[in-house]
């Protein structure tokens, strides 16, 4: 039997949007950090429900719709498998003294007057070089987190300068999932992306760093430099402190640049920080051991085990060191993995009863021009971020839809390529729903919203992206429109 639809009206695929926007504006309202811890999820499950109500009075069947939150779920599932075993990894790292180690380094070799300019600098090679921004935000982040705790340095400021070099290595990377993405997706070659992307995103970085070394240079006359030695006391008093301790961020660092999957290379890296902890951490060991367990070697073994899965909790006499060499492991990470659920379904629902689809062709028809098509991707990037909460939603969606119309329009694909990965990659760690949002905010611990206005190059990229159009500064041509870019 075939079922009949109708195409929704613009009104009813406004009415769950808004819908979100009213919930999670209260949300954040009402809850604030803790909006992510619930709330958020509510209003995301509620808007589908809305969404769901409507595909109904359009002849959807509940059939149709829930495959299709099948469909929408199963994309972020490699995803979810990164978050979990992410949190494993860092419950291992701080059991087996990584992370602390990377924090001592950190506290002796950085100033704070350039502290966060370095900060960034330093996650936009790492990033560069394994093309992972969730991995370099969850080491190398996590350590600089730390840091910053020791200088009594702004931590919202220090994320922001963590995910701004994070997403421009992520970007700018050969090895980034999103950097092959987006030219696949816009039908262009992907080092002819990446040098075409190099125009927007070196200045924005350039523009970044002076920002950031002016905020250190404000701040540095703040910032408490007598807690420093007592931080690196009290870490040399907990752990094993030694370069060697490093290694297993080198295993890491070398499984990524040799172009092996995320998945597996984590996991490693997880397991060869929890043989580190039963090599070199044995008075730590021996502090969370089960005191009821007769045997030392099985005591360690579980503290192991439960440092994958539950993390740790180590005590100090420093509150703040105390919360920084704490936590981790897959249990950490299940809130994060509600949050990207929830959103998943929203956007599926949306998706699959061309809710989002009569969104975007609204959009299409009032763009005339270069400058208002490019303006029309970046912000239809970003409304697929905030809708579906899934970056890879957002370049393949208006990929697909705006492909025809770059075409028409005689700019070459790598226009278009360039546009989706400045907003579609760019402004999702912005976004507390967002699969990295959510991410961001778990390892690092920082509420997206706070860091926001010091992601400077997340901020830049797009905004260049649309004064290059307006000035049609390095916009390219395909060749039958008989206009060259030198």
């Amino acid at each position: 039997m075939t079922v009949t639809t109708k195409r929704p009206s613009y009104l009813q695929a406004l009415i769950p949007l808004l819908a979100l926007i009213a919930m999670l504006s209260s949300s954040v309202f009402l809850f604030g950090e803790d909006s992510s811890y619930g709330p958020n999820q509510i209003a995301l499950l509620i808007a589908a429900a809305i969404a769901t109500v409507i595909a109904f009075a359009n002849g959807y069947r509940w059939e149709a719709i829930e495959k299709g939150i099948t469909d929408g779920i199963s994309v972020a599932l490699g995803a979810i498998l990164i978050i979990l075993m992410v949190g494993a990894l860092i419950g291992t790292w701080l059991l087996a003294g990584i992370v602390p180690t990377m924090i001592y380094y950190g506290l002796e070799l950085l100033s704070p007057s350039w502290f966060y300019a370095a900060a960034c600098i330093i996650c936009a090679i790492v990033a560069l070089s394994i093309g992972s921004s969730w991995t370099t935000a969850a080491t190398i982040g996590v350590a600089l987190i730390g840091v910053a705790t020791g200088m009594e340095l702004s931590l919202p400021i220090t994320a922001g300068a963590v995910v701004s070099g994070a997403y421009f290595g992520d970007k700018m990377s050969p090895l980034s999932d999103t950097t092959n993405l987006a030219p696949a997706v816009s039908g262009t070659e992907l080092f002819a992306h990446i040098r075409y992307m190099s125009w927007t995103a070196f200045p924005a970085l350039g523009i970044s760093i002076v920002l950031f070394l002016i905020l250190g240079w404000s701040s540095s006359s703040s910032a408490n430099l007598d807690s420093l030695d007592a931080m690196q006391s009290e870490l040399r008093n907990l752990f094993n402190i030694s370069p060697v301790m490093l290694i297993p961020l080198a295993v890491l660092f070398v499984l990524a640049v040799a172009k092996k999957p995320a998945l597996p290379s984590i996991l490693i890296g997880a397991l060869v920080g929890g043989l580190w902890a039963l090599l070199f951490q044995q008075d730590v060991l021996a502090t969370l051991a089960n005191a009821d367990r007769t045997s030392a070697i099985v005591a360690a073994f579980e503290t192991v085990w439960l440092a994958l899965a539950s993390g740790v909790q180590i005590a100090s006499d420093n509150a703040d060191l105390e919360s920084l060499i704490s936590g981790g492991g897959m249990e950490s990470m299940i809130n994060t993995v509600w949050l990207i659920i929830s959103a998943m379904t929203f956007g599926a629902v949306m998706e699959t009863t061309g809710l989002l689809q009569k969104l975007i062709r609204g959009i299409l028809k009032v763009v005339k021009g270069t400058t208002s098509l490019v303006t029309a991707t970046v912000f239809t990037c970003f409304g697929a971020n905030v809708l579906t909460a899934d970056q890879y939603m957002a370049i393949v969606l208006p990929g697909r839809m705006f492909r025809e119309a770059y075409a028409e329009a005689g700019l070459d694909p790598r226009v278009l390529s360039r546009t989706l990965e400045s907003s579609g990659t760019i402004t999702s760690a912005l976004i507390p729903w967002n699969t990295c949002g959510a991410y961001m905010f778990s390892v690092l611990g920082v509420y997206p919203l706070h860091y926001a206005p010091f992601a400077f190059f997340l901020l830049l990229v797009p905004m260049l992206t649309i004064l290059y159009a307006y000035t049609n500064f390095k916009i390219l041509r395909l060749p039958e429109k008989n206009m060259t870019v030198a």
